[in-house]
C-alpha cells in the first residue's frame, strides 16, 4: 500500500440512504446531489456516474501536469468520455473502466506518450492499478 508523504486536502461528504432514495453533500456545501440506483427511476446521479466524472476530471489535470512538464501545448477542446460499467464479480460486485480520450490536432504518438505518462501521475488510476480493468483510448 503506498502511504501519502504529505496530506495536501482532505475532501468531506455526508451521505445518508445509499443508491436507492439517499443525498450526499460535502462539508463545503459546493456539492449536494439527490443518489438513485443506476437505471432506476429515482431523481439523482449514482456512485458510477460520479466516479467517471471524478476519474475523468483528475485524468485531465494528470494530462495538464505531464504536458507540462513535457513543455507539450494541449489541445483547448480536449475532452475525456469516461465510461464505467457496474457488474458482477463472483459473489460481490465490481466495475470496470473506459476513458475515451480526445486530443484534436495532436499527433498520435505524442498524444500516446502523453496518456501513458498521466496515467502514472493520475491519483485514481494509481488508487485503481491492478483493481479493476482500466483502458485509456485515444479517440
Amino acid at each position: 500500500m503506498n502511504k501519502l508523504d504529505k496530506v495536501v486536502y482532505t475532501a468531506r461528504a455526508h451521505t445518508t440512504g445509499g443508491r436507492e432514495g439517499g443525498h450526499s453533500r460535502t462539508d463545503d456545501g459546493r456539492l449536494e446531489v439527490n443518489l438513485s440506483s443506476p437505471g432506476g427511476k429515482g431523481q439523482g446521479t449514482n456512485p458510477e456516474q460520479l466516479f467517471a466524472a471524478g476519474y475523468s476530471a483528475c485524468f485531465i489535470g494528470a494530462m495538464k501536469a505531464v504536458a507540462s512538464r513535457q513543455k507539450v501545448t494541449l489541445p483547448q477542446d480536449l475532452a475525456i468520455d469516461a465510461e464505467v460499467d457496474l457488474g458482477p464479480v463472483g459473489q460481490a460486485f465490481g466495475i470496470a473502466v473506459r476513458l475515451n480520450v480526445s486530443l484534436p490536432g495532436m499527433e498520435a504518438g505524442q498524444a500516446q506518450q502523453l496518456l501513458d505518462a498521466a496515467h502514472q501521475v493520475c491519483p485514481y488510476s494509481n488508487a485503481t492499478r491492478g483493481n479493476i480493468d482500466v483502458q485509456i483510448r485515444l479517440a
